[in-house]
């Protein structure tokens, strides 16, 4: 893709899976049909075949110029769609599976071999990372290399809210700075808070300074830069004064069609980078380069 820096490989490390088991998910609580649900939402129901979505986001990666991309699989036990994909479109994609480590065979589930990463919601599954009922989970992830993702601060999911849908979470399970001991205890592991922490950017700076397997993932609108009455230039300043360039994954949190890749967030991040006068060597690593290769050494 064409940059202030020139062409750069561009890898996005945070693109949400919505498979159409991901909607019948959805459709249950609800009492709805899947259709009625595409049409509640406005959006674009996926087709039935995972590997066809894979084909669908392969196109719109293309359209934008994006190398490659990590799909999350948006519901514990969805990982065999993400795998789908990654056999439909070789080389494309990495899967990252979304795993409640408190159910009984999460270590299992997370522990295919198409599994790149395993997705941690604390907060929305009422545990703390740090509860030792969670190492099983941790141990396997270990044992295989995989990345270990760990959502941080605020928690919104945009369609339980636009289905209606409560979304109980606990926040008390949300401060970056659990992941503490846990990281250390791990150091061959890579560890990655998404959106900078999500409210708690303070906190995930210092949890980053003190574990260096921490890598803070920029996706999203960063909504949440209006609790601390900071800008995206600030924290991106901030963020490279502490982490570095090496341990900055680029992502959009981009999820469901027919929006597509959020092109404004990737936009609006090159321009931030650019006005801070990153060299291209840095951009080429946030852009895609450290994605590429945690994912690769995993």
């Amino acid at each position: 893709m064409n940059t202030p820096w020139g062409e750069l490989a561009v890898a996005d490390a945070h693109v949400h899976f919505f498979s159409h088991r991901f909607f019948e998910s959805l459709a249950v609580p609800t009492g709805k049909s899947v259709e009625a649900l595409g049409t509640i939402l406005g959006w674009q129901l996926p087709p039935s075949d995972p590997a066809a979505l894979a084909q669908a986001w392969a196109a719109e990666l293309d359209r934008h110029g994006v190398a490659q991309a990590a799909l999350i699989a948006s519901f514990p036990g969805d990982e065999a769609s993400v795998a789908a994909a990654v056999h439909a479109v070789p080389g494309r994609f990495w899967p990252y599976a979304m795993v409640n480590p408190l159910a009984a065979p999460a270590a299992e589930s997370s522990s295919g071999e198409d599994v790149r990463a395993i997705c941690l919601f604390p907060a929305m599954q009422g545990y703390s990372i740090a509860d030792s009922r969670i190492h099983p989970v941790l141990e396997r992830a270990a044992a295989l290399r995989q990345i270990v993702f760990v959502h941080c601060g605020v928690l919104t999911v945009g369609v339980r809210r636009k289905l209606g849908l409560p979304s109980p979470f606990d926040m008390r399970f949300s401060n970056p700075l659990d992941l503490h001991t846990v990281a250390l205890r791990y150091p061959r592991t890579p560890f990655v808070v998404p959106h900078f922490g999500a409210g708690y950017f303070r906190e995930a700076l210092m949890l980053a300074d003190l574990c260096p397997n921490v890598y803070l993932d920029t996706s999203s609108s960063n909504s949440w830069m209006r609790y601390e009455a900071l800008d995206l230039q600030t924290v991106y300043r901030r963020a490279l004064a502490v982490a570095g360039p090496q341990r900055l994954l680029f992502g959009t949190d981009s999820s469901f069609f027919p929006r597509g890749w959020n092109r404004a967030v990737f936009e609006e991040q090159v321009r931030v980078l650019a006005s801070l006068e990153l060299s291209a060597d840095d951009a080429a690593q946030i852009f895609g380069g450290n994605l590429r290769r945690i994912a690769s050494e995993t």
